[in-house]
């Protein structure tokens, strides 16, 4: 018996040593690492710091605006950006809470963002008119926006996009599931601790996003290694979600304005379903265009190939509307 307590003795300083060596690391990580620096620059909106990237030149054509979708930042739309801003103004930001953007105190509604989006763009000099291009997520944001500023918006592009009526035709509960919900809630905390920056920074994780240029990849992996706000922001996202479909479906028709629709070949999900809501995005104007894309809703975007092709429909799109 005497053994026997001895043995979970000695277990239970094992234990104790190695959580205070874990927490050690973890605080040692908060105190030394350095805070990851934006790639753009912070502008002031009524009191909230959003981060915002201003490439390429004003001039004939539209400028282009790039929103990303529910989790993704500015770093998701670099071939976008890199194969267009030689050609015309791109502007990519982050929303409130999201990546290097702050969080707003201000009551959130659905139509918060168009108004905060425009705001900003106002405060960085830019002027319309735009063309509206959303990732995921970032369709039905950007058409609440057009539908708030209907005049400053002469095209639209829809990338693998959302659909108001995605979670009941797919008979999916939203963004996470409840055991995401979990582990996301896990991952903000051992952030804030700093365990999640001692973990990456041992076993240098493959990222998600390999098919971006190392900086980006780094870039995402320092920020979310550094605290838990890009993590806590996800479940913001999630409990707004639903909300912001349901302003996007009362959005108009959007008549005759410039559509284009590109679709993921590759879904996780029912594709015939999510192929029939693209359909649909695309009719939303007697000028839509549909494409297809050998990708997954990812690497749609991320992959450099995929984002040419794109890139091309855009230029032409631009030329035309110029």
């Amino acid at each position: 018996m005497k053994l026997i307590l001895k043995i979970f003795k000695w277990i239970g300083k094992i234990l104790a040593g190695f959580i205070i060596i874990l927490l050690t690391s973890g605080l040692c990580f908060r105190l030394f690492s350095s805070k990851p620096v934006p790639p753009g620059k912070l502008v002031d909106v009524n009191g909230t710091n959003l981060h915002i990237r201003a490439e390429g030149q004003k001039n004939d054509f539209p400028t282009l605006i790039l929103e990303s979708g529910a989790g993704n930042d500015t770093d998701v739309f670099h071939w976008i950006a890199e194969g267009l801003k030689k050609n015309m103004r791109v502007i990519r930001y982050d929303r409130e809470g999201k990546w290097f953007s702050e969080p707003s105190e201000d009551s959130i509604k659905p139509e918060f963002y168009a108004r905060q989006l425009h705001s900003l763009l106002e405060k960085n000099g830019e002027k319309p008119p735009y063309i509206l291009i959303g990732h995921s997520m970032g369709g039905p944001y950007n058409r609440i926006f057009r539908d708030l500023y209907p005049n400053e918006v002469q095209g639209m592009v829809f990338i693998d996009s959302s659909h108001p009526e995605q979670w009941e035709r797919l008979t999916e509960n939203g963004l996470f599931e409840e055991n995401q919900i979990g582990l996301i809630k896990t991952l903000a905390v051992l952030s804030d601790m700093g365990l999640l920056g001692v973990y990456n920074s041992i076993s240098d994780p493959k990222s998600i996003d390999e098919d971006l240029p190392k900086d980006c990849q780094n870039r995402k992996r320092n920020l979310t290694s550094y605290s838990g706000k890009v993590y806590r922001r996800y479940l913001k996202e999630n409990s707004i979600n639903n909300a912001i479909l349901s302003r996007a479906s009362q959005t108009s028709k959007l008549d005759s304005l410039p559509v284009l629709v590109f679709t993921a070949k590759k879904q996780y999900g029912d594709p015939e379903i999510w192929f029939e809501m693209q359909k649909e995005l695309k009719n939303l104007s007697t000028k839509g265009k549909h494409f297809y894309i050998d990708a997954n809703h990812g690497s749609i975007i991320t992959k450099k190939e995929n984002a040419e092709v794109i890139n091309k429909e855009i230029l032409l799109m631009s030329k035309s509307i110029n």
